[in-house]
């Protein structure tokens, strides 16, 4: 059964007034604790020295508090050294300090107690005396931000041999004004401090974060006595000592006015404040403040030149947080102004035009500036009509339309040097850099219209300045190009490749067909940045269109005419334009080239001059309006050779005839030349040896490789044809030759001799008996009588007596010539010669060789000697003198 109605509505309202006290309660606490924290907040380390307050404690006197301080600090009586603790948990009780610039009040304080001062009778006596006790203590972040220092200056009372002092720190997440006990974040490390015998505690703690808040606080054990210092906290970035500044030194403005810089320490994350103070020389103790400046240079007067001057600097964070940093290094004005430029050093493109300034001092003496003269790398002086006079002190000088500097060993600049007009210079120079930023771009669409490859060269010196680098920048319009295409802000980097030709490659993909693209290079150095002039492309305008394909080439019989046709490539428009070359298929020929605009039938017709000729033929095409760029050559076709019409005439030949005793026979051997082409038209497939013998015997033998045929001469008579033979016929004009036996032993000629003119050329002279036969020509035959090798002949109309032969000889070796009378019956018997003949020829035709012929005999005797000196041990040689 259920309860009664009158106990359950009791046992709600118990309840009820249960969770209303339990949820005041939490509200008191929460209240309690919101006050007590805020009684507790830490105090925030100062960028100077401050002074520390300090309790000395008996780990049993306040026997209440003294586990809370164990507990809170999370360390064991036999901690070891390491330089990380345990997490904190709850804090239980510390020493709590309110501060301010007059009085620092401090008690102890749990979070279960009230907040309370502290009561010199709770703490035992020892303790009482020490309440009163202040240290200095003073923290700061090293300029290279990667330190903390905290130097404590101890009480000498507490100098002893077991001092030991620690420095424990913890994150926060607040921010330094809202710190307190409370915000501890994550564990608790430790920094043990070296002290020595000067009263110094010196604490290192690394690698804290510039931006991050930390808690920190000392324990200092004498003994086994523990001294704690309130809690305190620390912005790193906030007590930073910067480095000094650096590379002071003096520069010059456009105007003339002189001005004092400096380059920055580094690693600093915000801006600085500088102070700047003078010293005259040589009693230079004596300091003055010029002036605190938020930049690098701080402009001075001028009239300081005149006399000697220290300079130094120093700064610190520009907001005044932060310890200044040390005095740098003094910068002696006397040394720094022996000679100053405006600028120091130029960058410019080619063509531009120039100015630098100088103040020119010389030891203690500032310069005229008409007595100063400018010269160009110490070897040119400047004409003094480029001269200008800016002020009393200042000179300048303008150099016009500028050529791009030349490397000159390690120097990639030029030198300009201010002197005095006595021709003393310093050795101090301006550097001026001249880059030829004059580069073309040039870009082609691929055939197939999917991607755009640009090129561009530049000057290999532009690369070999130190620290430079190229590239190119490009913008891309939605559609065409602008009339005065400009650099835009909002360019893209395009990565380019550099290419065994020292050029470069970039290449877009995909593309905008019809898209502006603005592209130019740039040029960056330490000293600034160059431009070349930009230039705006349009993919649709730089087309290389794919190659023709199916080339045909077919040159027509008889008529001379070279019918060429292709197909036209994909992806272009009918409008094209057409370039055919055309050679004949053999090297070192060059080539003919004629241009075709709108066939509609893809084909051309060329009238060429040779029939008989293979010819190699190619074509490439590009747009009839003239954009973009020719295609690549197609792949080559070549011509077939056809026969025109049956050979014009058989081959001139000849026979050799040779002895076969063995047999009681002759050997003849026919030989004869290749027929030309215009002869055989236009080729020979075939050769045709007729043959005839008394009795109308007849039979005909063919050689289809070679121009030489042997067969045994066994009748007296025997009459020898040779025909040539093509696919269209046999050639109708043939040389026949007779051999008989009878005819053979007819002796027609008289005499017969060979004079040498040279090397290349030897005449062959003969007289003829009374002739019993009428001559239809004469056969000359030579060879080397040293050498093996085949005998040489050469067909003479009947009506000479002499024949210039030329060919390779060597005058001091034995030739062999024979002259031969044709007949129309058969070949008479020949007259030889083994021997150049000596001495002079009279005739009424050949009187020139009474002059000749001693020149070409002296000239045998010395080529002669020379041959003979040539063969000579190289022993018997004398060698030349070398002075």
């Amino acid at each position: 059964m259920g309860q009664p109605q009158p106990i359950a509505a009791y046992k709600s309202a118990l309840q009820n007034k249960m969770y209303w006290q339990i949820i005041l309660t939490i509200l008191v606490l929460l209240d309690f604790l919101r006050m007590a924290v805020a009684h507790c907040m830490v105090h925030p380390v100062p960028p100077r020295n401050f002074t520390l307050p300090c309790v000395l404690l008996n780990e049993t006197a306040l026997s209440p508090f003294s586990a809370g301080v164990e507990s809170w600090f999370g360390l064991r009586r036999d901690h070891r050294r390491t330089s990380e603790i345990k997490p904190l948990m709850n804090e239980e009780s510390f020493l709590c300090c309110l501060w301010s610039d007059n009085n620092i009040d401090c008690f102890l304080y749990r979070a279960s107690l009230q907040a309370r001062k502290f009561i010199p009778s709770e703490i035992n006596i020892s303790a009482s005396q020490e309440i009163g006790s202040n240290w200095n203590m003073e923290c700061w972040i090293k300029g290279k931000l990667d330190l903390l220092v905290c130097n404590l200056w101890v009480l000498r009372l507490y100098l002893r041999e077991d001092l030991k002092v620690n420095l424990f720190y913890a994150g926060s997440e607040l921010s330094l004004g809202n710190v307190s006990t409370s915000s501890l974040q994550g564990t608790v490390r430790i920094a043990q401090c070296e002290c020595t015998e000067d009263d110094t505690c010196e604490c290192l703690v690394p690698s804290l974060r510039l931006n991050h808040t930390y808690i920190m606080w000392l324990k200092v054990l004498v003994g086994v006595t523990p001294l704690w210092s309130p809690l305190m906290s620390v912005k790193p970035v906030d007590i930073v000592k910067p480095e000094p500044p650096l590379n002071l030194h003096l520069e010059m403005t456009e105007g003339g006015q002189l001005k004092m810089c400096w380059s920055e320490p580094a690693l600093l994350p915000y801006p600085l404040q500088y102070q700047v103070r003078i010293s005259a020389k040589p009693g230079h103790s004596t300091w003055q403040m010029v002036q605190v400046a938020l930049e690098a240079s701080l402009a001075i007067d001028n009239t300081l030149l005149d006399s000697s001057y220290l300079v130094q600097v120093r700064c610190r964070n520009h907001q005044g947080l932060g310890f200044w940093s040390d005095w740098s290094t003094p910068y002696d004005l006397s040394l720094g102004a022996e000679v100053l430029y405006f600028p120091p050093q130029i960058l410019t493109s080619a063509g531009s035009n120039v100015s630098f300034h100088c103040i020119y001092k010389n030891k203690s003496k500032i310069v005229e500036p008409q007595e100063v003269v400018w010269w160009l790398n110490l070897a040119e002086e400047i004409p003094a009509s480029l001269y200008t006079l800016v002020s009393d002190r200042v000179s300048k000088v303008t150099l016009f339309n500028l050529k791009a500097t030349k490397p000159r060993g390690s120097f990639f600049y030029d030198t300009l040097y201010c002197c005095h007009q006595s021709r003393e210079c310093h050795p101090r120079y301006a550097e001026l850099y001249v880059v030829d930023m004059n580069i073309n771009i040039t870009c082609e669409t691929d055939g197939y219209l999917t991607k755009m490859t640009c090129s561009w060269s530049a000057n290999p010196n532009m690369l070999l300045l130190p620290g430079s680098s190229l590239q190119l920048r490009y913008y891309r319009s939605q559609i065409y190009c602008s009339e005065f295409p400009s650099p835009s802000p909002e360019s893209e980097v395009k990565e380019c490749h550099l290419q065994k030709n020292h050029s470069y490659e970039c290449t877009f993909q995909p593309i905008f067909l019809l898209s502006g693209y603005t592209l130019w290079i740039e040029f960056k150095h330490f000293l600034g940045t160059l431009e070349s002039s930009p230039a705006c492309v349009i993919p649709a305008d730089v087309v290389k269109p794919l190659p023709p394909s199916n080339i045909r080439a077919e040159l027509t019989r008889n008529v001379g005419l070279l019918n060429v046709s292709w197909t036209n490539p994909v992806f272009t428009n009918s409008d094209l334009k057409f370039q055919i070359r055309y050679a004949v298929n053999r090297e070192e020929i060059p080539w003919e080239l004629c241009e075709v605009s709108n066939t509609p039938n893809s084909s051309a017709v060329i009238e060429v001059e040779q029939l008989c000729v293979e010819y190699v033929v190619q074509v490439r095409c590009r747009e009839l309006d003239g954009s973009g760029y020719w295609s690549d050559w197609s792949r080559p076709a070549q011509t077939l050779v056809q026969d025109i019409r049956a050979p014009l005439q058989g081959p001139e030949f000849w026979r050799i005839v040779t002895e076969d005793p063995a047999r009681r026979q002759k050997n003849v051997t026919l030989v004869w030349k290749p027929l030309m082409k215009n002869h055989s038209l236009c080729s020979v497939s075939r050769y045709i040896i007729k043959h005839q013998t008394p009795g109308n015997t007849s039979w005909v033998e063919y050689v289809d490789h070679g121009t030489t045929w042997s067969f045994p001469w066994t009748e007296h008579t025997h009459t020898i044809t040779v025909l040539a033979m093509n696919s269209i016929g046999v050639s109708s004009v043939n040389f026949n030759l007779t051999l008989s036996q009878q005819m053979s032993t007819v002796d027609a000629v008289r005499s017969l001799s060979a004079y040498p003119v040279n090397s290349t050329c030897v005449i062959v002279v003969w007289t003829l008996s009374p002739q019993i036969y009428m001559i239809t020509s004469f056969v000359i035959e030579w060879k080397n009588l040293n050498k093996e090798e085949e005998t040489k002949w050469v067909r003479v109309p009947p009506n000479m007596s002499k024949y210039y032969i030329y060919d390779y000889f060597i005058l001091i070796e034995k030739y062999q010539f024979s002259l031969y009378p044709v007949f129309a019956g058969g070949v008479g018997r020949a007259r030889a010669t083994d021997q150049f003949s000596k001495g002079g020829f009279e005739n009424e035709n050949n009187g020139s060789l009474s002059v000749v012929l001693p020149i070409v005999i002296s000239t045998s005797v010395l080529l002669l000697g020379v041959l003979l000196v040539s063969h000579q041990s190289p022993y018997d040689v004398p060698t030349p003198a070398f002075t």
